[in-house]
């Protein structure tokens, strides 16, 4: 009786724990326009905030479901455009539709597409299902061209943000207020869609996913199941689309394109697709990645490739699967044990990542540049010449070394990891 008693306080204390966590990062995500006070940093912010939607309503597909999807930009540009064709029509006075809703319209224009789209793609699963949605998204993406009327052709389609027909007192005009338009939209749906994994649909979704057949023996149709996930997935996705509209207030072909359903693919797995808060973590670090790598370096696409191969080949649960990895080591108090191994592994993994950018800044100004020998900059230096032997020599040094060196450090890494957690099994961090 008294081992119940223990064991329903320490359930109860976890769960204010969580509430307690989850309250001090809604005040940290109100609070972070008044710590990173300029301009780029707040578009920055606000760019994060609708990649969190976009991810989390991919992730209904993929980690929930099941579905791996090429297409997800179509519900998400499609929203967008809708949006900022009812903005449009709301600035000429046609429509009364007060701007902090918009964000619903996109999202209930993109489930207008995503039903019978969803339809057809939801006939088939695994390899065919990811066929159709494909050529679905090239579909979209080919026809952005073709209906320029409602697509805007190649310069896109234009609104303004600031209209008289709002809820709140705000005009909308200043970045701040769009920010926070954006994070009450982006608490909403972020809670939305966590209670909807915990619905019987949800759970449904997961069994879809892990045995079609034992879900489909137990009575239930699971292409209606993956239809309902599907729908609701591009809902959420049209809601990201619609604060995209507002936020920067143009749309253009790219916003339906293949590329951008990479990207939300490569926030979606790099984040964890096993775990919510996965997507979450993969929208933030991709985004800040896609803006300062691209202010870095015109190789910033090969960088996110070989980062997406590492993550499949060495993290496939994502940085959130890390992150729960440590779970167990942090509730025995052993962390601390951890600090001087990863210390000692980041040294040559920093040598071998310096040595492997080097190569390829190298490849790149080589192919890139009219004339090879112009000195280039690289790192802290401003006058490195290629085409000479010694770059390419310190270059391959590093990696030879840095190589070396990290393999060195994950087996001592592996031996106390594998060591704490026989003491955890043993009783031992009790």
């Amino acid at each position: 009786m008294q081992n119940t008693v223990s064991a329903g306080r320490f359930t109860q204390l976890l769960a204010w724990r969580q509430y307690l966590l989850l309250l001090a990062v809604v005040g940290l995500v109100i609070a972070l326009p008044y710590i990173f006070t300029s301009g780029h940093s707040l578009s920055l912010l606000s760019q994060m905030g609708i990649a969190i939607i976009f991810a989390l309503s991919y992730n209904m597909l993929l980690g929930q479901g099941g579905m791996l999807s090429f297409g997800h930009a179509v519900y998400y540009g499609l929203g967008g455009f809708i949006t900022a064709h009812v903005l449009n029509m709301v600035g000429d006075g046609r429509l009364a539709i007060p701007l902090e809703l918009m964000p619903l319209v996109g999202g209930l224009g993109a489930l207008a597409f995503a039903i019978p789209l969803g339809y057809i793609n939801t006939k088939r699963s695994g390899v065919s299902f990811a066929m159709i949605t494909l050529g679905i998204g090239e579909l979209v993406a080919a026809s952005s061209l073709m209906f320029t009327d409602f697509f805007g052709g190649e310069a896109g389609v234009s609104t303004d943000r600031m209209v008289d027909v709002t809820l709140l007192p705000f005009d909308y005009g200043p970045s701040i207020q769009v920010y926070y338009l954006i994070v009450a939209w982006m608490l909403l749906s972020v809670l939305a869609m966590y209670l909807l994994t915990q619905t019987p649909l949800g759970k449904m979704a997961n069994a879809v996913r892990d045995n079609w057949e034992r879900a489909q023996f137990v009575g239930y149709n699971p292409r209606i199941v993956n239809f309902i996930q599907f729908s609701i997935a591009g809902f959420f996705a049209g809601v990201a689309g619609g604060l995209f509209a507002i936020n920067y207030e143009i749309l253009t072909a790219d916003t339906v394109g293949v590329q951008q359903s990479g990207l939300v693919l490569l926030m979606t797995f790099i984040g964890g697709v096993s775990y919510f808060f996965g997507p979450i973590l993969g929208a933030i670090l991709i985004t800040y990645l896609s803006i300062s790598l691209s202010n870095i370096t015109e190789a910033w696409v090969l960088y996110f490739g070989l980062l997406f191969v590492f993550m499949v080949m060495y993290a496939p649960s994502g940085l959130a699967g890390i992150i729960m990895q440590h779970r167990p080591v942090w509730r025995a108090g052993k962390m601390g044990r951890l600090v001087v191994p990863y210390l000692v592994a980041a040294v040559p993994a920093l040598i071998l990542f310096f040595g492997a950018a080097a190569v390829i800044e190298m490849a790149y100004h080589r192919s890139a540049s009219y004339d090879p020998s112009t000195p280039m900059e690289l790192f802290l230096w401003d006058s490195v010449v290629i085409t000479t032997v010694w770059p390419w020599l310190f270059a391959g040094l590093a990696i030879v070394i840095g190589g070396a060196g990290l393999r060195w450090a994950i087996r001592r890494f592996k031996a106390v990891w594998d060591e704490i957690h026989e003491e955890i099994a043993a009783g031992g961090g009790a």
